[in-house]
């Protein structure tokens, strides 16, 4: 699916953004193994029948859809148990959000608190379905229930972090979080991409308003 009004990048910030993508998602995953094997091991732990990956079909760049990947934080059966919630959704919009969601493990709390869950979208970002920085990539339902101006979000390549991870995450509400993202495409630079990473960085080791 194209998007209509997809702007036109410049060469040179896309290749140095690819190329920081491609070096910091290998090194990424080399360096933070251990990282995973101990989470791994948790999660086993905590529910020894249950898988260790969640996969989830996601909307990139220009409608395509793609699997993205994430550690299990949640119950097996999490996604069964969602129509039982959808009145319990705490922000208005196409997103679903829930503060003390009884679907959360005890070590997906911990995962999520610290987006330890996220890690593995970085052989996401690897095999280029995802940037490290960029517009979250929603669900194919809620793109469904976007208006014509929110489906602008997809003119670019979706982030595991983005500018509004670093300014607050799960405190903003739906509109903040899309007013955000169109100010980072409008202004997204190598610079800007740099300074969300250390922030993410920074909300990772100190986490505020991820849940």
């Amino acid at each position: 699916m194209y998007i209509e009004g997809n702007d036109k990048d410049h060469w040179a910030y896309l290749i140095e953004k690819r190329c920081f993508d491609l070096v910091c998602s290998a090194l990424g995953l080399l360096v933070l193994s251990p990282i995973f094997l101990i989470i791994m091991v948790a999660i086993k732990f905590e529910d020894p029948k249950g898988y260790i990956f969640f996969s989830q079909m996601r909307v990139g760049k220009n409608g395509n859809v793609f699997k993205m990947y994430k550690f299990r934080s949640m119950k097996v059966d999490a996604e069964k148990e969602l129509v039982k919630l959808k009145d319990k959704n705490e922000v208005k919009g196409a997103m679903f959000k829930m503060k003390n969601d009884p679907r959360v493990t005890t070590v997906g709390k911990f995962l999520r608190r610290t987006s330890l869950d996220e890690l593995p979208q970085l052989v996401n970002v690897l095999i280029g379905d995802m940037s490290l920085v960029g517009p979250r990539p929603p669900l194919p339902n809620e793109v469904l229930k976007y208006s014509s101006r929110e489906k602008k979000r997809l003119r670019v390549k979706p982030g595991c972090s983005g500018l509004w991870q670093v300014s607050g995450r799960n405190e903003l509400s739906f509109d903040e979080m899309i007013e955000l993202d169109f100010k980072y495409i409008t202004q997204r630079s190598f610079g800007l991409d740099l300074m969300i990473v250390l922030k993410t960085i920074v909300q990772m080791i100190r986490p505020r308003g991820a849940y």
